[in-house]
């Protein structure tokens, strides 16, 4: 669901990166890092017709509708995780300069697009200029392919065993460009979300939060706090895997400070506990991204009324 990185400057990625990626349809052909030769790029099936998840001001969000978003989307990932952040990229990822993996050819790609700040096609053409994006990823989807991303880091079947009826969404790879990282940009992704989820029925959002940093005793503060305050409970809890388990109970509850606990959360974090989501039990460290991460739950059907109301009235017509 949520990748959150712990800065108050850095966007909030929300799932992971495991295995070899899988391929899209070619639609370039890179002869050196960054440099290579376009090829026609193709629609993804079935999303040509789909309309605008919403719109604040210039900035538009909708699905990406072809391959070539797609990898706009990765690279765009790449500007963030790998050159901004402390990502270690592998040789493929550094040869063609994207963050890819497995999941992005079966999940769909919410694209946040400034149509004030255009940027080159080839032939002089323009096009408005991908300035965020995130990643989501059905159950109904995942079941039919290889699952959900953050299995790679938490036992979560036992939840989908327990709430076999429900459709849940995985939420991921969430990132946005410097110079739009501001309150209107993040309201925008999430009223995508909002809409997305009502398109599709949704009855509850997953996926893991990451906090910055690979030593857990100088998260302790954040960890604890989640821990103590945010805990899920028996009947949505997910563990970390085993061989992968940090423990977050690093502080009693009565030392913890909750308003300076509460600032060392991630933007996006906040957010998501604002509107009641849960934190599952353990932590893992991502040593490839420099993180350590948290599983978030957030059943639809719990969130605050006022965000409901206020997600509501912000839809586009279908």
């Amino acid at each position: 669901m949520f990748r959150a990185s712990a800065s108050t400057a850095s966007p909030i990625p929300l799932l992971g990166r495991i295995g070899a990626p899988r391929r899209l349809p070619a639609g370039r052909i890179d002869v050196l890092p960054g440099i290579g030769l376009p090829l026609p790029l193709g629609p993804l099936g079935g999303m040509r017709g789909q309309a605008p998840l919403g719109r604040i001001g210039s900035l538009e969000a909708r699905l990406a509708r072809t391959v070539g978003e797609v990898k706009r989307a990765q690279e765009l990932r790449y500007r963030v995780f790998y050159e901004e952040m402390s990502a270690v990229p592998d040789m493929w990822t550094s040869m063609t300069r994207r963050d890819a993996d497995d999941f992005d050819a079966i999940c769909d790609h919410i694209l946040v697009l400034d149509h004030d700040a255009p940027e080159s096609k080839p032939f002089g053409k323009t096009r408005p200029r991908i300035v965020g994006t995130y990643r989501v990823l059905r159950r109904s989807v995942a079941e039919r392919h290889d699952g959900f991303y953050s299995a790679g880091e938490f036992d979560v079947q036992p939840l989908l065993d327990a709430r076999a009826d429900l459709e849940f969404l995985e939420l991921g790879r969430s990132c946005v460009l410097p110079q739009w990282r501001a309150k209107r940009t993040l309201e925008l992704l999430w009223q995508a979300i909002w809409v997305y989820v009502r398109r599709h029925r949704i009855d509850a959002m997953i996926g893991c939060a990451s906090l910055e940093g690979t030593d857990p005793s100088r998260l302790a503060l954040p960890l604890s706090f989640l821990h103590h305050h945010f805990a899920a409970g028996a009947d949505w809890n997910v563990r970390a895997l085993a061989d992968r388990y940090v423990t977050m109970d690093r502080l009693s509850k009565e030392a913890i400070d909750p308003r300076g606990a509460m600032r060392s959360l991630p933007p996006l974090l906040k957010g998501y506990l604002k509107l009641g989501a849960k934190i599952g039990e353990g932590a893992v460290i991502d040593h490839q991204f420099g993180t350590t991460d948290v599983f978030v739950i957030m059943p639809v059907a719990e969130i605050a009324k006022r965000w409901v109301d206020f997600f509501d009235v912000a839809q586009p017509a279908a």
